[in-house]
């Protein structure tokens, strides 16, 4: 299975949007996608949904990574699982960027959500029942792609 981690993002959204954009660990930003969101101006647009419901402190984005096994996936399967995992836990209300990096010997996915929903400007709610689904519905995708 693959491992998961989620941590908040306080003061350096735009460096962390460079960081997991970065053209040497996802092959030339091909494997860098956004959901309601443009990845290269996903830092103005996340701060405008803050902006529009008016949540601009506390925490500004959470920053999810996904690690499978060295070997163990292609390029391609690990963002579409990256990108399947995001949509059913944000079930279409949180903006987000998703970045593969293949510069490692294992691949893995960053995973930058908006804090706020753009949809009905809720916050994201960060608990150990959040992560437990996270890490269940990882799982259960990695199963579906016959991995370990």
């Amino acid at each position: 299975m693959a491992v998961t981690e989620l941590h908040r993002i306080t003061t350096t959204l735009n460096k962390a949007l460079d960081y997991i954009q970065d053209p040497k660990k996802t092959d030339n930003t091909l494997l860098v996608s956004g959901y309601a969101c443009a990845p290269e101006t996903a830092f103005h647009q996340f701060n405008q949904t803050k902006r529009n419901a008016d949540k601009k402190n506390g925490t500004l984005a959470f920053h999810l990574i996904q690690s499978f096994s060295p070997g163990e996936v292609d390029y391609e399967t690990a963002h579409k699982i990256g990108i399947e995992l995001a949509d059913k836990i944000l079930k279409g209300r949180f903006q987000y960027v998703i970045a593969t990096h293949i510069d490692r010997g294992h691949v893995h996915n960053h995973l930058l959500i908006n804090s706020v929903s753009f949809k009905d400007y809720q916050k994201f709610h960060s608990t150990a029942s959040t992560l437990r689904l996270i890490r269940r519905t990882s799982d259960m995708l990695c199963k579906e792609h016959n991995l370990s």
